[in-house]
């Protein structure tokens, strides 16, 4: 089959179907989302090498739990021990024995076939289309912040990026019913964002400062503008995964008492219920869709400033 192999750089490439374990799925990939971790990988991130990419949608073509063949399925990508002790606490996204697909370990799905357990399987319900499928792990990125904070504890919300995870983040938040504030370079990304969620131009002269401030630029600028938005005592939640060092300013965040949470992967099920439920509408951020065979230009598309998501299409 072909994939999109990254060694010490990226390029295409003939490699072998992988055979499914007894307890995994194998799965003929639809479609697959390049995001900002993706990128970094080719800067460096987390030493990878292999087939990149996480976030998909496609079908099982075999398995040995049969009720499985056909199904249109999303996956988790955490491959954890169920040993351990994070992963007997029910937090096995923190397994210290884990694969992580397309980022450690685990061939990810920027290919025709790619294998995951079962058990990290979430069947796709069929009033969501592919094109919004292939958001569930990045739209389940931004519900994990859901789960670790109370947003009504909040009189509002600053989100820090208008690319994609910027932009999911502000849509995820909002269905709480907590104000939401964007702050972005591009007019044309914050235009999708609807009436109700304020935007503002990154580096506006504004004194208004926030008590929840949630970070999702992908730059370690994007990191200084949060602080200097965030109140004393306010809450700094960092979702950018980034290759480069960014440089503390440990002294704001004594001084000031700032809390900082790291936020990572989230639940599958509840960006599943969003998309079926039309609580988020996704298909604006599709920037477009390309072949696999054309996989070099749809990285470099994802690269640019006007991007937002680029999809993969293994069957063109």
């Amino acid at each position: 089959m072909k994939a999109l192999v990254f060694t010490n750089q990226l390029e295409i490439q003939d490699v072998a179907v992988p055979e499914p374990a007894s307890d995994e799925a194998l799965i003929k990939i639809i479609l697959a989302g390049i995001c900002n971790t993706d990128i970094e990988i080719t800067r460096g991130y987390m030493d990878f090498r292999g087939i990149p990419g996480h976030e998909f949608v496609g079908v099982v073509e075999a398995s040995q739990q049969k009720q499985w063949i056909g199904k249109r399925v999303v996956g988790e990508i955490n491959i954890n021990c169920h040993q351990c002790t994070y992963c007997k606490e029910g937090k096995g996204n923190h397994c210290p024995n884990r694969s992580v697909l397309g980022i450690s370990g685990k061939d990810g799905v920027f290919t025709e076939y790619v294998t995951l357990p079962v058990r990290n399987l979430h069947e796709v319900p069929e009033e969501i289309q592919d094109e919004e499928a292939v958001f569930v792990e990045p739209l389940a990125a931004a519900c994990r912040i859901v789960e670790q904070i109370d947003l009504g504890q909040y009189d509002c919300a600053a989100v820090i990026g208008d690319g994609k995870l910027g932009l999911l983040i502000a849509l995820t938040l909002k269905q709480t019913g907590c104000p939401v504030v964007l702050y972005g370079k591009h007019d044309d990304k914050m235009s999708i964002l609807p009436r109700d969620i304020k935007t503002i131009k990154t580096g506006s002269d504004t004194k208004q400062k926030y008590d929840l401030v949630v970070e999702a630029s992908g730059s370690s600028a994007g990191f200084h503008t949060a602080l200097d938005l965030i109140k004393p005592a306010g809450t700094l939640i960092l979702k950018s995964t980034m290759h480069d060092v960014i440089q503390m300013p440990s002294a704001k965040l004594v001084v000031d008492e700032i809390v900082l949470i790291g936020s990572r992967c989230g639940p599958f099920r509840e960006a599943i219920n969003l998309l079926s439920n039309h609580k988020v509408d996704v298909k604006p951020l599709i920037t477009g869709i390309w072949p696999l065979s054309q996989a070099l230009e749809a990285f470099s598309i994802a690269q640019g400033s006007a991007s937002l998501k680029v999809l993969l299409n293994p069957s063109e």
